[in-house]
């Protein structure tokens, strides 16, 4: 299986930092670490402090002073298993309401065209987390979903804090998950591509 690219912010002389790359090792899979030191950069100091370690997939934060081998394995596999979706291509279709939300076997094969990366909550609505290296990063990705939201006329509940957007998707209409709540959730993952 091809290796994992990761980037590690570190500091010299940091022994969480080789506490995390021991763990990363230890986790069972093969990565590749870009390893960039915050000191060498003043944008990078000023965003961590003394933060470090913070491990990062892609764009994702995914672990901040401490990286656990087995929830690093975990993330990975999800991140390997989800299938790319042809849900972001489809249009969200508004509801009028009337129409009963989706349940059980018909919930279960929208969700897993969506991919693993979304929880469906008592069968009422999707919830995603979204980690950032830094609130400025959360709030430009919460500005790119109010976009899409509009432009697609369906509108999530968003929680920002520093660092992270919590979402929250379901049919208010109908109080529960239609396929557009699908659609938008793709569309949103699509924005971090």
């Amino acid at each position: 299986m091809e290796a994992v690219d990761v980037t590690l912010y570190t500091r010299r002389d940091c022994p969480l930092c080789d506490k995390a790359r021991a763990a990363m090792r230890a986790s069972g899979v093969d990565v590749r670490i870009e390893e960039i030191d915050i000191d060498n950069d003043p944008e990078l100091r000023r965003r961590y402090t003394d933060d470090v370690p913070v491990v990062c997939i892609g764009n994702a934060e995914i672990f901040r002073h401490h990286v656990d081998p087995a929830e690093f394995a975990r993330l990975v596999k999800e991140r390997r298993s989800a299938v790319p979706s042809t849900l972001a291509s489809e249009k969200c279709i508004p509801c009028r309401g009337g129409v009963p939300p989706l349940k059980g076997s018909e919930l279960q094969s929208v969700a897993r065209e969506l991919g693993a990366s979304w929880r469906v909550v008592n069968e009422h609505h999707l919830e995603k987390e979204f980690r950032f290296p830094d609130f400025a990063q959360a709030l430009s990705f919460t500005n790119a979903v109010g976009a899409i939201a509009e432009r697609e006329g369906h509108h999530p509940d968003i929680h920002l804090a520093w660092g992270k957007v919590r979402i929250e998707i379901w049919t208010h209409k109908i109080d529960g998950l239609t396929r557009s709540d699908f659609i938008l959730a793709a569309k949103f993952d699509s924005a971090l591509a």
